[in-house]
This record gives structure tokens, sequence and C-alpha cells, in this order.
């Protein structure tokens, strides 16, 4: 089985707290229609503070996308290496022990993908498959958790490096001024991380199984418009009300498994604002104290898209992480509507994993390898 070890975290120096949000808010829409919904929205966030790549000042200017891309891609390449090192660390591996290396990111775009700059310049093998993903937005961190589980499944020696790279603060448009765009100039924020799925061995989670779903008809509930001024995010009212949906799909999921979804030891879910995981608590039956690491995460980051599960995972780390053999769930949620949804267990380096007797499982089909 493959384990997720240690996520690395690193956030921008620049910080942006709700106060000040709320107070640029007042003065650049002074006029808005609906700026009391708006302020009332942001503040019913959560979101205390966020890290920004740049300072607020330039943050708010539109240079073009031209000079905002190569913004993300000058920055990126100067602060993954440093996730990637550590992440490596975590997980007791170089960088000529991975495999496969999967680049999640929805905020810039490069061709060739970062993951070719990261074989060149930081001694990856050049055997080293590549996987990136760009249009999965939130939930392309479960997705990359996922496809580096079928990966190990298919080569069990393998281990895999994913990386999460996310400058929401880069998709300012300060023409979009509907009400759900003003509440995302207060929700989202920057960060990055890195993770190894190790095919063998490894302290984290061992991931057991792993399931997709997608809610038929809301492709057009998260969205990019891509025009000349570069990325614009559509975000429909609808999209709080999502865990009446996905919720079940989780449920679904564990059920063949013989795993209750609402009786699991810790849960990494997807913190893409308060009411998403009070809905999901309500739908699951699970208190609120349940989702502490993505409420955390949310309070101190904001929506960090795709690096959200990753920053949840890490405070589990720093909690001293979970008995050998805990059973949780880690999902991602995003634009399609996606989920995409991992279940494991606790194990800690050279610990032997419990009869399956003790706890019946489906066996899995297995890729070829």
């Amino acid at each position: 089985m493959a384990t997720l070890c240690r996520p690395a975290i690193a956030v921008p120096e620049h910080v942006i707290t709700r106060e000040e949000t709320l107070d640029l808010a007042r003065t650049l829409h002074a006029d808005h229609p609906q700026l009391e919904l708006a302020l009332r929205l942001i503040g019913n966030t959560g979101v205390q503070t966020r890290h920004l790549v740049q300072p607020i000042e330039e943050t708010l200017k539109h240079p073009g996308f031209t000079v905002r891309n190569a913004r993300y891609e000058r920055e990126a390449k100067a602060r993954i290496p440093e996730v990637v090192l550590r992440a490596l660390d975590h997980a007791g591996l170089t960088a000529r022990d991975i495999d496969m290396i999967v680049y999640v990111s929805c905020t810039g775009f490069m061709m060739p993908s970062m993951t070719a700059w990261l074989i060149n310049t930081m001694d990856f093998r050049a055997e080293t498959r590549q996987l990136p993903i760009a249009q999965l937005g939130c939930a392309a961190g479960g997705a990359a958790i996922n496809r580096a589980h079928d990966f190990c499944q298919a080569y069990p020696q393998a281990n895999v490096l994913i990386v999460a790279c996310e400058f929401c603060s880069l998709l300012y448009q300060p023409t979009d001024l509907g009400v759900g765009n003003l509440l995302s100039n207060g929700l989202f924020g920057d960060a990055l991380a890195a993770a190894v799925v190790r095919g063998e061995g490894g302290t984290g989670v061992r991931i057991e199984r792993n399931g997709s779903h997608l809610v038929p008809d809301t492709e057009a509930w998260i969205s990019y418009g891509v025009r000349d001024t570069g990325f614009h995010f559509i975000l429909d009212k609808r999209v709080p009300g999502t865990m009446a949906m996905l919720a079940p799909a989780m449920r679904d999921m564990a059920e063949p498994h013989d795993w209750d979804v609402s009786d699991l030891d810790f849960y990494i879910v997807h913190a893409g604002g308060p009411r998403i995981l009070d809905d999901l608590g309500r739908y699951l039956g699970l208190a609120p104290e349940t989702f502490r690491y993505s409420r955390a995460t949310l309070t101190e980051r904001g929506n960090i898209a795709s690096a959200v599960i990753f920053d949840a995972l890490e405070r589990l780390f720093v909690d001293g992480g979970a008995p050998r053999d805990a059973r949780g769930v880690i999902a991602g949620f995003g634009p399609g509507i996606t989920a995409e949804i991992a279940l494991g267990t606790w194990t800690e380096e050279g610990a032997e994993p419990k009869d399956t007797a003790e706890r019946p499982l489906r066996q899995e089909a297995r890729l070829p390898a």
C-alpha cells in the first residue's frame, strides 16, 4: 500500500488581514450597490489572514496577463525547490528515488510544465514520469494523491512527488465586480506544498482506496473565463450547497469496503469556506471540531486551492499524527463539480499493517504493471 508522507508547506511573506481586506473593499467599492452584502460575506468566511506573493499595492494593479504569468513562473521557480527538498526529507528520500512528479496548479500556466524544470534543475532522473494537472482547481490536490496512489498500485516500489503551487492573488481582476468576485477577493490566498507518496515504507496515511465523483450538469458552477486579461474566476451562488451532493458520494465510496465515513478517526478535507465544512459535518453527522485542521487552514491562510489538503494534513502531523491503523479520509472538491476522495489508515515506518481479517476490505483491481 502506498503511504502519503508528511507534507512541506510554504507561504509568501506578504500578509493581509481580514480587517485590511474589509477596509480595501469599502475604499475600492464605496459605490457598489451590494457592498454591505459583500462585506458581510467576507466577514463570515472566518479568514483572519492570507499570504500574498507580492505586496497588496502590486496585487491590486493589473499589468496584463503576460506580466502576471511571468511573475507566476518566476515566483514558482524561486519558491518550489525549498518545499520539494523538505518533502523529500520528510519521506526519507532523495530526488533520485522519485519515479513520477505530479504538479498541480490552476493559477498560472507553463509549457513545458514545471515538472520538466524540476527534473532539469533538482537532480531528478531523466526518466522520471511527468503528470501536470492544471484544470481541476481546488480538487487537484486530491486528484494528485489519487493518481500517485494509482501509480504505486501499478508499480509497488515506486515513489511519487506531488507539488502544488497556487498564487491565487495573481488572478485578481479589478473589473470583476459581482458579489461572488468580491467574496473571492477576500477568501483566496497563496501557498505552496509538496508531499511524497511512497510505494513502500514511510510514515503517514497509507492509502487503501480512492475514487472520484462528478456532480452532473454543474460544469458552470466553478469555472474560468479565459480572456485577454487572463483568468477570470466565475463562482455560482449554488456552490456552497454542493455538500448535499458530495457527502453522499463520500458515504457511497466507503460503504462497499465496510467503512462508515461518519465514524472515522481523522478528516482532511478541502476548506472552500465555512459553509462547506458546516454542511459536510451536518450531512455526515459530525461535530464541528472534526474538521479542525481544515478550519485552521481557512482561518490562517484562506482558501489556498489545491494546497489546502496538504496544509491540513501537515497540521495533523504537527498534532502528533494519529494512532496506528486509525482510519481517515482525504477529500478535495473543485470544478466540475468534482470530488477526489481517498481513504487510508495511519502507519509508521517499519510497522506492519494489522491482519486484514480484523477489518474486512474488498480487493480493488490493480493497474497493469
